[in-house]
């Protein structure tokens, strides 16, 4: 279960991630915020950020409309992140996607972040 492994593993967010969490129904944004607190927050007002993420999506590693996927793999990135756990299969833990995403982070002299499910990190038995 996730909610085990937690204390196992430096968490960070971004206020990406904030934003995408209060999202849609109020009673299940509350929750995953809730799930949210107390974990450290990345810092997303650094100018490399901006330049990454501008980066991903004119190289075409991913696609014009996902600027928000592209802001989370350049602060992951920027920060130095090891992994970036991820349920977006669309434009993130997307394997076809992968290589490219990665050597655009390794031309603008970034690492890219491990890009994995829960699942692929823990393992079907441990996450719910």
């Amino acid at each position: 279960m996730w909610a085990g492994q937690r204390a196992n593993y430096e968490l960070v967010i971004s206020q990406f991630v904030l934003d995408e969490a209060a999202a849609g129904d109020p009673g299940a944004a509350a929750k995953r915020i809730a799930s949210l607190e107390g974990i450290a927050r990345l810092d997303t007002k650094r100018p490399e950020i901006e330049a990454l993420a501008l980066a991903l999506l004119t190289s075409l590693a991913l696609p014009q409309k996902a600027l928000v996927d592209a802001l989370h793999i350049a602060v992951s990135s920027v920060a130095a992140v090891d992994i970036l756990l991820t349920w977006n299969f669309k434009h993130i833990a997307n394997g076809a996607m992968m290589e490219q995403i990665e050597r655009v982070c390794s031309d603008n002299g970034f690492e890219c972040p491990r890009l994995l499910t829960p699942l692929q990190l823990l393992g079907d038995d441990d996450v719910d």
